[in-house]
């Protein structure tokens, strides 16, 4: 791969045509969950644009069924936090804007209303206690060391495969107790699940079907193993010796191993690969940070903001409501779009800045809010704070030197690739 100087100019100009559009399409016109829009990274004037004007909006122009958008921060707040009105129940449709695949509609927690869902998210909530997570920073941070001590200097390389699908891929593995030499089964299922047809992932629906086929006889193969042995540490060991969860149906099971799965790797590896883009897109932010180390603390839940690695979560009405002013029918698909919400200059001072010592920097929203909030935040941030302390004492600076390869899609907002280069 040639070495190159990343293309700011026609980053400038792409986003300079992005706005135009933008402004220029009628509010009735507008799908703001189009995928091209993410992958473009061309979504930002749409969502200013709904923030502005129409802050509820109800999109009837897409290839999909009719939804509601939330772009507003306290709006968001409102339907994450009533989840006896808004429901993301998956026979209802689940948490995506798009319907759950037929065939797909596997029930996870995080697809399941009370009192199902506290019940079953309680019996993993122990792999991310404090206790435990002191004793998976030593693992996270033995793992950072050897992978950063084998990166190559002065030649390009692409540091979503190198680093951060590697290490991902290695907690996900720990937190599975999954055989370590097959773990990259696991970063593939989790591509595969939330891909999107036209994403390129999969050749299509065959394809998918017999990938997930695979998943879901290797990790049944491996539930029956934890049933029928003595309890460990492990996810599947906690469902299988828990009363909520140790009857699941195989249905069942296949939604919360899914759930775990993507919600282990995809929203750490891409804030990951994200903060090393953000330092570089604010080269200020990165002298600041490594002047003051320390700063690593503030700096993680603000790339954790500025990625917001999750774009966006659906909910279905419950009963006839409403939202900033608009009537929301039951039945209704309502989408949270948290990565506008975490645009909004209401609650966020100089919101499209990365500023890696804001006040305050933890009332995002990437996390949800409410039930649904995530039960593995406090484990994603560890990551990104360990591997950020090992970085910054090997490396005077990791500058990117090409345009990212961003996934083609609306709900995971992540990377296929990010071309680096570390100075000798």
């Amino acid at each position: 791969m040639n070495i190159q100087a990343p293309v700011k100019v026609d980053k400038a100009e792409r986003m300079r045509k992005a706005r135009e559009e933008a402004y220029a399409t009628p509010l009735s016109q507008f799908h703001p969950g189009a995928p091209r829009l993410f992958q473009d990274d061309t979504l930002w004037p749409w969502f200013e644009r709904l923030r502005k004007e129409e802050p509820v909006h109800y999109c009837t122009n897409a290839p999909i069924d009719p939804y509601w958008s939330v772009v507003k921060y306290n709006d968001i707040m409102h339907v994450d936090t009533n989840h006896g009105i808004f429901s993301s129940d998956s026979t209802l449709g689940g948490i995506s804007i798009r319907d759950v695949p037929e065939g797909y509609d596997w029930p996870s927690f995080i697809a399941m209303d009370q009192p199902r869902h506290s019940a079953q998210r309680k019996t993993v909530s122990p792999m991310f206690t404090p206790t435990h997570l002191d004793e998976l920073a030593k693992l996270i941070r033995q793992r950072s060391q050897t992978v950063l001590d084998n990166l190559p200097r002065n030649e390009t390389f692409n540091f979503v495969e190198r680093v951060s699908i590697e290490l991902t891929t290695q907690m996900l593995a720990t937190l599975f107790d999954f055989p370590w030499e097959e773990r990259r089964k696991l970063t593939r299922w989790s591509d595969v699940s939330t891909a999107l047809p036209k994403s390129g992932i999969v050749a299509g629906a065959e394809e998918r079907r017999r990938e997930m086929d695979e998943c879901y006889a290797y990790m049944s193969r491996l539930w029956n193993e934890r049933v029928n042995s003595a309890p460990r540490n492990d996810l599947l060991s906690l469902m299988a010796h828990n009363d909520a969860t140790r009857h699941m149906d195989p249905d069942n099971l296949m939604g919360n191993i899914i759930l775990l799965i993507v919600g282990g790797n995809d929203t750490t590896r891409n804030t990951m690969t994200g903060s090393v883009l953000a330092l570089n897109e604010n080269p200020e932010q990165y002298d600041k940070l490594r002047a003051n180390p320390e700063l690593i603390d503030s700096m993680v839940p603000e790339v954790i903001r500025w990625q917001t690695p999750l774009a966006h979560m659906r909910r279905t009405a419950l009963q006839d409501t409403e939202i900033g002013g608009k009537p929301i029918r039951k039945g209704d698909r309502v989408v949270m779009w948290y990565v506008s919400g975490n645009r909004d200059d209401e609650m966020f001072d100089k919101p499209n800045e990365f500023i890696i010592d804001r006040p305050r920097p933890r009332t995002h929203l990437s996390f949800g809010f409410g039930i649904h909030r995530c039960v593995g935040m406090r484990l994603a941030e560890l990551q990104l704070r360990i591997i950020w302390e090992e970085m910054l004492k090997r490396f005077d600076r990791i500058e990117v030197v090409g345009e990212p390869k961003r996934i083609y899609s609306s709900f995971i907002k992540g990377y296929e690739s990010l071309p680096v280069r570390i100075p000798a």
